[in-house]
């Protein structure tokens, strides 16, 4: 009978393993080949460290934040809420394709809101609604004409 055996993803090498491997590199300790074998990585991995620092001239790991970069610009939609404070979140697409050329939909435009630290403001302007509130046992109101 085999066991399956869920394997959790690699945790990538340290910054401090990175910066000794190319520090004895620079120093002149071996080539890439003994300083993999010496320091227990891979070959490919040696190279592929050392190719990112001649192209970005870093040690260091790039940091890596997932998913879509953000395209809204975060301090013209801030600006934007300040000098229309009451705008709608349709008023605020339209300026904002207007301004940058950029168009978002109203659940995207809303997520970046939020996350500015704007709130939803109620308008006092609309109807009430309709819809009768319900007693608290459920039974009509005898209010209702």
């Amino acid at each position: 009978m085999a066991i399956l055996r869920a394997h959790a993803m690699a945790r990538p090498y340290s910054d401090d393993l990175r910066r000794k491997l190319l520090e004895a590199f620079d120093q002149g300790k071996g080539n890439l080949s003994e300083l993999a074998e010496d320091f227990g990585v891979s070959l490919g991995w040696a190279w592929k460290v050392s190719a990112a620092r001649k192209r970005t001239g870093r040690m260091e790991r790039p940091s890596y934040r997932p998913g879509a970069k953000r395209r809204i610009d975060e301090q013209a939609l801030s600006g934007l809420l300040c000098s229309h404070p009451d705008a709608t979140l349709v008023e605020l697409q339209t300026e904002l394709d207007n301004k940058t050329g950029l168009r978002v939909s109203t659940q995207h435009l809303w997520r970046v809101v939020k996350r500015l630290g704007f709130r939803l403001k109620k308008s006092h302007s609309t109807p009430k609604s309709a819809t009768q509130k319900r007693t608290a046992s459920g039974a009509r109101s005898s209010s209702r004409q």
